[in-house]
């Protein structure tokens, strides 16, 4: 609970210094006088809500972005996997993604809008395009790193090709996996809204780049905001369900310094006591041998 007071007062104090720099019109250098005060955005966003236009745009850059990703997830993992396993697979597809994975997702937009007959189509091949190579390459080399003795058990105990990529491959390269999807998701938001301002018709972007040309300041914050929000609760739903699929790996927690684990001491002692010396070796004799005082004093 702490720890989340915490983060909602680091919010709450960088709102508090937003609407002090915008209300005195404080122009050090950086023109805060241009800026809109948080209570400006707020009212623009509380009218925002009360509309129609608001949730057709949230509606579709959601539909846009998960369908890209979703697209690209699948296919991304695929072809990692391809890749990674099968030479034949890299020699015919290396060189052309290697090719065309530099190449900026916002940059085929003019290609989207030449292929496809329609623009929310090409919005669709912008997002896939943009989540699509970090899924790949993260997929590729977590393949590649798997150590390959989990492979050869398998086999040795009868399991074959497709035993092995559903027992040591996929579930070994999860969290490489899930990592790129992490990225990904956040390029794809990145392209998708730059596609929506480019090319778009409704979508979050459009709205924003809209709300700029007319000079409406507080709904270029609106927009902005919201593409915070939607970005942070997609990112954060992957992170929970890549959680959710790799409970099995050992997890880590932040220990404060000066304050060491006792548990785990104690664990950790009782595992290295050694055993005590049997009854009947001590019995009658009124002291220890000598080699059980010495694991004693060891």
């Amino acid at each position: 609970m702490t720890r989340y007071a915490l983060r909602a007062a680091s919010v709450a104090a960088a709102l508090g210094l937003w609407q002090l720099l915008t209300s005195l019109n404080v122009d050090l250098w950086l023109r805060f006088s241009q800026f809109p005060t948080v209570a400006d955005v707020a009212r623009t966003f509380a009218d925002r809500l009360a509309g129609d236009d608001y949730w057709t745009d949230l509606t579709d850059s959601l539909t846009r972005i998960l369908t890209g990703f979703l697209l690209a997830a699948v296919v991304g993992v695929a072809t990692g996997v391809l890749v990674a396993r099968s030479r034949l697979a890299e020699d015919l597809l290396g060189p052309v993604l290697e090719v065309v994975r530099p190449i900026p997702a916002i940059a085929l937009v003019p290609v989207a809008i030449l292929l496809f007959p329609s623009n929310e189509q090409g919005i669709v091949f912008i997002t896939f395009t943009a989540a699509f190579f970090p899924v790949m390459v993260s997929t590729r080399h977590a393949v590649r790193a798997l150590a390959p003795g989990w492979e050869e058990a398998v086999r040795t105990m009868g399991g074959g090709r497709w035993r092995i990529l559903a027992s040591v491959v996929l579930p070994g390269a999860l969290p490489g996996i899930f990592g790129g999807l992490s990225v990904g998701l956040g390029v794809s938001w990145i392209c998708v809204i730059s596609a929506e301002m480019i090319s778009g018709q409704y979508g979050v972007g459009y709205r924003t780049w809209q709300d700029y040309t007319v000079v409406d300041y507080p709904g270029v914050f609106v927009g902005m905001a919201t593409i915070g929000v939607l970005g942070w609760a997609t990112s954060t739903a992957v992170e929970l369900l890549g959680r959710r699929l790799t409970r099995w790996l050992p997890r880590t927690s932040y220990v404060p310094a000066g304050r060491p684990r006792t548990a785990g001491l104690r664990t950790a002692a009782a595992v290295r006591r050694p055993p005590e010396p049997a009854a009947s070796a001590t019995a009658g004799t009124g002291t220890e041998p000598e080699g059980a005082r010495d694991e004693h004093l060891v």
